[in-house]
């Protein structure tokens, strides 16, 4: 093995100092002029410096292989500007074949190829790496090319690069960056940019520049300066290879970066400019048919911490970065060095903002060119001074040192390459990475002022031409790094840790009442003991002795055995169980009234089981496992609960959302629907407990983590809000309404980024999921055919129908329009009669829909300002309907009703507004005008979302206009669509009125099995029975209502006429009876 030995070996290294040696160990598949016999050396460099050169080799022709084993040794400086030369500089190997020797010791030799191997594995983190490279042919003037030496199969360098330390310890790993840039392609560039006839290539020189941190105070320009005007006719071809910097030293086959590719994306997922539906077109356009300027050049640099700081302040004091443009037919040398003039000095503002999202470490898009003015790049970069100006006057500068170095004597070089000993080169290179000389605020505007007065006539040409250029950037790790979603599940875990997975059986609530049936089965096996012992086994009994007489018995017995005292210890415990793990009631009961309330439900409910548990006991027909055979199903106890809610019977819907929380112990819905109810009735304590209960119970359910979020907001534990947000954020599917939430957060705490960056993904899942729905509507979309076939029977509809059918009996009249014909629908005049409802919503609407769905005010009030605040062209339909709801849940029932008929006036035909607007005028007692909302939002083909509590309403309304026929017709369309209690009684009382006393009975029956606590169902039972004279089945109805809490003055009213009417009725009878048999005596 041969070694080039270099004065640095013998130098004691200090920590300023690197040294990196590079072993060429093997040459593969390599042959030359001279076939089997071939000799060849290498010649080893870094960019023009030479690192050495091996000895001579002979090949081995059976394994045509060549063993090299040349070791050369790179001497780097141990600072941040030699890290990026490691990025950008390669080490290259030339394979040189000798032909021939003379005597004299002259070499006649030819050039077989090069290979690159470039040293970014050291800044990985590794001593040590092997790599095989191609060894490519030279094709490059001043060169002689030689073809002859290439075998088919591709020849290969092995390559072995070591360094006794690691170039950046862990710490530094951690904290440094490597940015990679690439200039892509600029796009439609002005008219005059042509190639010459008959030729490939353009007599001008592109440049592209900027500058990037390198450490706590300098700055390094990145410069792109190998363009290429290509004509249009062909968009370029995707996955296209991005090539290194410094091309003219290379080989055409070693242009290219290894594993790097030109990865073009769907425009709107691009981070720059012209991504709008609009700018489809033209970018279509000039990606094809107009002539563009290629670079497709990766430069990779080096920042060190504090350079990676300086890059993230910088992007936080202004977020637009700058890129600077140029063609020019001159050296770079030649422009000057006081003030240069750069022709067709164009200026790019990259968006660089979303650098600082959590987690982004990648923006790529297109930027629109514009003519530079230093006024211009002073405001909106707050940067000072050109980089291509300054590069033009260092590149003068290195150009003046060379050419009085030439004039003095020649200096022989070295073969390895020392920074300590750099030359005038080296020295000017330095100061391009120096920042700009500093200039005062004062001297800044003269200058600018100065310059100002010209007019960039040739930089005015790319605004003409809308020239744009794709421009990437990329970081080896984010600026803001994303919190992981297992941090995120730890941290919420900490807050609300979860509840233990229950045990295998039944519930505590289960056992109570199972052990409820045990005792009554108990109580009734002691009943039949004591019976038998006083009866005798066969319970014959006299026909003289009264039920009375027997229960008095039965009862001494119960009482003198002792029987009596032990089942009731034994039903008072599993009462006692009842009550507290059942009905969750584990405190004492100090007001009166909710005393009287509560024992009277339990009263109720002991009743209903102990009748499970007899039926279970003597009817032999029934199973087993049906204990909840008249129990209500738990999708009943949730409608019944909304409609409680919705009704204002915030107690009532409690009790539903307790029994179903009792049943499913294990399902964070029923809490967090429970949350909501308390967030209606302004208990945040209760509903902070309800949305933690349900996280509790399962820890990735999305609606209640963002409750929590806005909950937390509330409270202003900020970071708690945040936690809660960023879980949900993070969980699968993605959530519109989670990004939204999170966004608004940030904006207010007045955090720079993070909101627009939550905005962004929240309208991408936005139109995700527009999409998704877009494409299920073409698919359900009818055919042709059945298009046809059902607008010719919509037109035999109109032709025997022409107005549009109407529930009330006379066409609903607008009160207080100003809005005139404008405002009201009309099947012939719209043609979005027959086209669905569906809004055109927004982010901030469908989160407004979220928060109102949850009662949560005050952040719906901040999604309400942002969707003003980004309405164009004026507020929305959607936006005026979620104004309207929220004014209603604030109980501003006027200003609702107004922001209701702004949107009525932009769409006329929407049932929910109409339904809307029907519930202001409802809680206005403005019953008239709620009538004709409501008709009117029954009449289109598409109902409104919640057709439930229309009905009642409506419903309720016609029986007050004493219109008992509509009346009954709404309650059995409610009947038939979501029965409940209420919509029974509804059609109860129409029939009542209607004098249908049979029909209301069994419809009043019907509310009884669904809601027995109802005071309202029992009185109107007590009515049909006193009208049909049964008096004592009549008290017994009214005596449940009392106990319900029947507070009614009028029905009570109408209750003590009728049971007056019915006793009357009966006197008079009595009378008639006995005149009757007096008569018959006589």
């Amino acid at each position: 093995m041969s070694t080039v030995h270099t004065p640095e070996e013998t130098i004691k290294h200090d920590k300023t100092h690197v040294l990196i040696n590079i072993t060429a160990k093997c040459g593969r598949n390599i042959q030359g002029k001279k076939g089997d016999n071939l000799v060849s050396f290498l010649h080893a460099a870094i960019e023009e410096m030479n690192l050495g050169e091996s000895e001579k080799k002979h090949a081995n022709p059976m394994k045509h292989t060549i063993d090299y084993d040349f070791t050369c040794t790179y001497n780097s400086l141990n600072d941040a500007q030699s890290f990026s030369d490691i990025l950008q500089k390669s080490i290259i190997f030339t394979v040189v074949e000798v032909v021939h020797e003379g005597r004299k010791g002259e070499l006649k030799t030819s050039v077989l190829g090069q290979a690159v191997v470039d040293l970014f594995p050291l800044l990985q983190g590794q001593c040590s790496f092997s790599s095989t490279v191609p060894v490519n042919p030279m094709v490059s003037p001043g060169i002689k090319e030689s073809r002859q030496g290439i075998s088919r199969k591709q020849p290969t360098l092995e390559v072995f690069v070591s360094v006794l330390e690691p170039l950046l310890t862990e710490p530094e790993l951690s904290t440094c960056i490597i940015m990679k840039v690439t200039v892509e392609t600029a796009f439609s560039v002005p008219d005059t940019w042509t190639l010459p006839a008959g030729s490939a290539h353009s007599p001008f020189a592109y440049f592209a520049a900027l500058e990037v941190p390198l450490t706590a105070e300098h700055d390094q320009a990145l410069m792109f300066s190998e363009g290429h005007l290509k004509p249009g006719g062909l968009r370029e071809g995707k996955g296209r290879r991005k090539r290194r910097p410094l091309l003219s030293l290379l080989a055409p086959g070693n242009h290219f970066l290894p594993g790097s590719f030109c990865q073009p994306e769907p425009i709107d997922h691009e981070d720059g400019e012209l991504t709008s539906l609009e700018d489809l077109p033209f970018r279509h356009e000039a990606e094809i048919t107009k002539n563009r300027v290629r670079w497709d050049t990766e430069i990779r640099c080096f920042l060190d911490a504090n350079a990676a700081s300086r890059l993230k302040e910088k992007i936080t004091d202004s977020r637009l970065w700058p890129v600077e443009l140029m063609r020019t037919s001159i050296p770079l040398s030649r422009l000057g060095d006081e003030n240069p003039e750069i022709p067709f000095h164009g200026l790019i503002f990259v968006d660089t903002g979303r650098l600082l999202y959590p987690g982004v470490s990648r923006i790529r898009g297109a930027y629109t060119v514009h003519p530079f003015y230093e006024s211009e790049l002073l405001n909106k970069t707050k940067r000072k001074a050109s980089v291509l100006k300054e590069q033009a006057k260092i590149a003068t500068v290195l150009a003046k040192s060379r050419a009085s170095i030439a004039m003095g004597p020649p200096k022989k070089g070295a073969k390895n390459y020392d920074p300590s000993s750099k030359g005038v080169k080296d020295q000017s290179k330095k100061q391009s990475v120096a920042p700009p000389k500093t200039t005062t605020c004062d001297e800044a505007s003269e200058s600018t002022s100065e310059t100002e007065t010209k007019v960039n006539v040739e930089g005015n040409m790319y605004l003409e031409a809308k020239t744009y250029v794709i421009i990437e950037m990329s970081l080896s790790r984010p600026l803001v790094p994303k919190t992981s979603p297992e941090e995120l599940a730890r941290r919420v875990k900490v807050l609300i840790p979860p509840k233990p997975k229950r045990p295998a059986g039944p519930s505590r609530a289960e056992k109570a009442v199972l052990d409820f049936h045990t005792q009554v089965g108990n109580a009734v096996d002691a009943v039949s003991e004591q019976f038998a012992e006083i009866f005798g086994a066969k319970n014959e009994l006299q026909e003289s002795v009264s039920k009375e007489q027997i229960l008095a018995e039965v009862m001494g017995g119960l009482n003198v055995s002792g029987r009596y005292f032990t089942f009731k210890e034994q039903i008072k415990r599993a009462v006692v169980k009842i009550v507290r793990d059942k009905m969750q009631r584990s405190k004492p009961l100090t007001d009166p009234q909710e005393v009287k309330e509560f024992v009277s439900k339990l009263y109720v409910y002991l009743v209903d089981e102990m009748h499970v548990a007899l039926n279970k006991i003597y009817s032999s027909d029934v199973a087993e496992d049906c204990t909840d055979e008249m129990k209500l199903e738990s999708s009943q106890l949730r409608h019944f609960a909304k409609e409680a809610q919705l009704t204002s019977n915030y107690q009532q819907a409690a009790q539903y959302y307790q029994e179903l929380v009792v049943r499913h112990p294990d399902e964070p819905l029923y809490k967090f629907e429970w949350g909501s109810l308390y967030m209606l009735t302004g208990d945040y304590m209760k509903a902070k407990e309800c949305y933690h209960d349900a996280v509790s119970i399962q820890q990735t359910h999305q609606p209640s983590l963002m409750m929590c979020g806005v909950v937390a907001v509330m409270f202003e534990r900020y970071n708690e809000a945040q936690t809660f947000l960023e879980r949900a954020t993070s969980l699968e599917p993605p959530s519109v309404e989670a990004w939204t939430l999170m966004g608004l957060l940030h904006l207010s705490l007045n955090e720079a980024f993070l909101p627009e960056r939550a905005f962004l993904e929240a309208k991408k899942v936005f139109g995700a999921e527009e999409a998704n729905g877009a494409y299920a509507d073409d698919k359900t979309k009818p055919s042709d055919d059945s298009t046809e076939e059902a607008k010719a029977q919509h037109d035999e509809q109109e032709t025997d129908n022409p107005a549009p059918p109407q529930i009330a009996e006379q066409e609903p009249e607008f009160p207080d329009h100003d809005m005139d014909d404008s405002r009201e629908p009309s099947i012939h005049s719209d043609k979005s009669w027959t086209t669905s409802t569906k809004l055109t919503s927004s982010i901030f609407t469908q989160t407004l829909k979220f928060l109102l769905q949850n009662n949560a005010l005050q952040m719906a009030e901040h999604a309400l300002s942002q969707e003003l605040l980004g309405s164009k062209g004026g507020c929305s339909v959607a936006y005026y309907y979620s104004l309207a709801q929220f004014q209603l849940l604030k109980g501003d029932y006027s200003s609702a009703i107004d922001s209701v008929k702004e949107a009525l006036f932009y769409k006329s035909q929407y049932p929910d507004a109409w339904a809307l607007k029907g519930h202001c005028h409802y809680l206005q007692g403005a019953f008239t005008e709620a009538r004709e909302c409501y008709e009117w939002s029954m009449v289109f083909p598409e109902p409104p979302s919640d057709t439930h509590i229309v009905f009642l309403r409506l419903g309720a309304i016609y029986i007050l206009e004493e219109k008992f026929m509509q009346a009954k017709e709404v309650f059995l369309q409610a009947c038939e669509q979501s029965p409940s209690c209420l919509t029974w009684l509804g059609l109860g009382k129409a029939c009542y009125r209607l004098g249908e006393l049979c029909v209301a009975e069994e419809a009043l029956a019907v509310a009884t099995l669904l809601n027995s606590a109802n005071a309202e169902v029992w009185a109107y039972l007590s009515l049909i029975s006193l009208k049909s004279g049964q008096l004592e089945e009549g008290d017994k109805y009214y005596k449940n209502a009392i106990s319900f809490d029947f507070q009614d003055s009028s029905l009570n009213e109408e209750i003590s006429e009728a049971k007056r009417q019915t006793r009357m009725s009966k006197l008079a009878s009595c009378f008639n009876a006995s005149a009757q048999a007096e008569d018959e005596t006589l």
